[in-house]
């Protein structure tokens, strides 16, 4: 197992790489992110009821992360939201066996032990189930980019999982198909710039 975690870790990410290990205790988990998340930032260890999924992200995964985050923490400052960001922080609970590390993530007002909203920018499908992991720690709602759109899905009810929501219940005002036609901008200060007239002439009109 460790010379396939360091095979993963120490390879460069033109490409996002998936490997994913069964019957990972939670003891072996935890020694694990102690050795690997400080070291190698672009790796993120999904764990789940002993399956823990290792994936390096890719320089396009992270762009897109970027520049969607930003058009986000943009929509806050115009509305005057107090939206404050743990970033892509480690999150894990023992008693659930379950652990992740979102893409990015926020919390509404001050911050607490898990975020309220977190984002996963998906580029090659398969492996763990992150709804799964997300429910087990509690997260409101879980906002992915694909296909060039994002979608919401709420923990409506945390006993029976999540549901697709048409827009956020966190962040109602927001319009996410307005924030993807400009995430894919070549320029992201420029992107940024237009996003935020853009809902300044909403707000007029």
């Amino acid at each position: 197992m460790t010379a396939s975690l360091l095979n993963l870790s120490n390879a460069i990410p033109a490409a996002e790489q998936r490997l994913v290990l069964e019957g990972v205790t939670w003891q072996q988990y935890d020694v694990l992110v102690a050795l690997f998340l400080n070291q190698f930032p672009a790796l993120r260890m999904t764990y789940l009821e002993g399956t823990l999924e290792l994936m390096t992200t890719s320089p396009e995964h992270e762009r897109l992360k970027k520049a969607i985050a930003r058009l986000i923490e943009a929509f806050a400052e115009e509305l005057d939201l107090d939206l404050n960001g743990y970033g892509s922080a480690t999150f894990r609970k023992e008693a659930a066996a379950r652990g992740l590390e979102p893409d990015e993530c926020y919390c509404l007002g001050e911050l607490h032990e898990v975020p309220d909203i977190a984002l996963e920018i998906v580029i090659t499908s398969g492996g763990v189930d992150k709804l799964e992991v997300y429910r087990g720690l509690g997260v409101q709602e879980v906002w992915f980019w694909q296909n060039q759109q994002i979608s919401i899905y709420g923990l409506v009810d945390p006993g029976g999982g999540y549901a697709t929501l048409e827009r956020s219940q966190l962040l109602p005002w927001l319009d996410v198909a307005l924030l993807a036609n400009y995430v894919d901008r070549p320029s992201q200060t420029q992107a940024v710039k237009a996003y935020r007239q853009a809902l300044r002439a909403q707000r007029r009109s």
